[in-house]
């Protein structure tokens, strides 16, 4: 039994199709056939059931693929660590993030830049809490910029800074013309929120809920900039992070301060706790943390 064979029966599993999963692997179909019937031999047990209509995965085969799946996922991060050993000063740094970032995060890549001027950075919008941990935990990112506190073992999330939520509309609506908004006055207006999934979703209807009442969802967005947009064309009001419009030039939409402690947030810079971090990814992480410390 060796990684090869693991790679071929965990790829197989994936597709539970033999065409599909050679196509994947780049050989051909009997031969992936008979590397799996080699390794059920060596196992002492089938793997897979085959029948006229569909491939399942037997329950040996269950057992078999979550360990697999496991192991390879174990050797690819040892051996993109062990690629990292060496990293000083030119390679990847690959960065999550969300959007309200976009303020403040080009002016601490412009001095990073100046001690790893051979670094080539990567931004990448990770917008959910699933998809903050899976980023991480499949080495898809070196470390995180979030709103999402994860509480696992193996992730550490570090507070950096807080931001309020803001309420944003039309220049033409009848509320942009108030100095001070209730929520309760929202109430029925037509309103857009991030999609579930996302924290900002959930602080807005807990502030919402705080005041016994409920937004009028018609919209349900990924992107604060599909917020704006609709906005912009007077179709609803959203609440979005402060920062995101602090440097807008755009005069068609205002912003105004809700009084509620639901609408603020706090950011996190988000990674693993025991995987092996280049000096030159440890010195992005101090970047950061020295701009807020």
């Amino acid at each position: 039994m060796d990684i090869k064979q693991l790679h071929y029966f965990v790829t197989v599993a994936d597709q539970l199709s033999y065409s599909k999963a050679a196509q994947k692997l780049h050989i051909s179909q009997p031969s992936l056939s008979n590397a799996i019937k080699n390794l059920e031999q060596e196992v002492g047990s089938p793997l897979l059931e085959r029948n006229t209509r569909k491939m399942e995965l037997t329950d040996a085969g269950n057992i078999f693929y979550q360990k697999a799946a496991s192991l390879l996922s174990q050797m690819n991060m040892l051996k993109k660590e062990m690629e990292e050993v060496k990293l000083t000063g030119s390679g990847e740094l690959i960065i999550g993030i969300i959007e309200s970032v976009k303020h403040w995060i080009p002016k601490v890549i412009r001095e990073y830049q100046g001690l790893y001027p051979s670094m080539n950075i990567k931004l990448i919008e990770v917008l959910s809490g699933n998809a903050v941990k899976e980023s991480l935990r499949k080495y898809q990112t070196h470390l995180l910029i979030t709103n999402q506190y994860i509480d696992e073992e193996d992730i550490e999330s570090v507070p950096l800074y807080n931001e309020k939520l803001v309420l944003v509309l039309h220049r033409d609506h009848p509320l942009a013309r108030k100095e001070f908004i209730h929520i309760k006055e929202l109430e029925r207006e037509p309103f857009i929120i991030s999609t579930e999934g996302f924290q900002t979703r959930e602080d807005i209807l807990t502030a919402f809920a705080l005041e016994q009442v409920t937004p009028n969802i018609k919209f349900e967005i990924e992107r604060f900039e599909t917020a704006l947009t609709l906005v912009r064309e007077n179709l609803g009001i959203t609440i979005i992070p402060e920062n995101y419009v602090s440097e807008s030039t755009d005069v068609s939409v205002v912003r105004k301060t809700i009084d509620s402690p639901a609408l603020e947030r706090t950011i996190y810079l988000t990674f693993m706790k025991n995987r092996y971090l280049a000096p030159a990814v440890e010195s992005f992480m101090e970047e950061v943390r020295g701009k807020f410390g």
